[in-house]
């Protein structure tokens, strides 16, 4: 075999190497943390302030999984308020398993959600809530 054909073949695999490369490239999926990521990081000081706040209070939210139930627990000064906000589960390693939901907590502050509802895995808790004109904002990791 002569230097033609040695350099006919490392030109062929180096073709075939880049056309794998190319399809490889447009089959991988990427997930961004966030799909309006620049809005939340415009927002992010009022994050902070609202995360130092909660860590202010007398007790800390608490995220529990007890059996098949997630129970959210707010800090003894929520009970009896009124409290919106939203709860997410991020889970970071594949945004399909991601769920949002609105806060309704009961007159003691607890909120029950089914646990068979999630798919298995690690999550991130974000809670944010209002109350009395205040935001606050606590994560926690939870597994289910």
């Amino acid at each position: 075999m002569n230097w033609g054909y040695k350099l006919l073949i490392a030109i062929l695999g180096f073709a075939g190497f880049m056309a794998f490369m190319v399809y490889k490239s447009h089959t991988t999926e990427f997930q961004l943390v966030e799909k309006e990521y620049y809005k939340s990081e415009l927002k992010y000081q009022q994050v902070i302030d609202a995360a130092q706040r909660a860590s202010q209070l007398s007790s800390q939210l608490k995220v529990i999984r007890e059996g098949d139930n997630i129970i959210i627990r707010l800090p003894e000064e929520m009970k009896q308020q009124p409290v919106t906000g939203s709860v997410w589960f991020y889970c970071a390693y594949d945004s399909g398993m991601d769920r949002k939901i609105p806060l309704d907590m009961n007159t003691e502050g607890i909120q029950v959600l089914d646990a068979r509802l999630f798919t298995p895995g690690n999550y991130t808790v974000k809670v944010e809530w209002k109350t009395n004109d205040l935001d606050y904002y606590k994560e926690q990791r939870i597994t289910i």
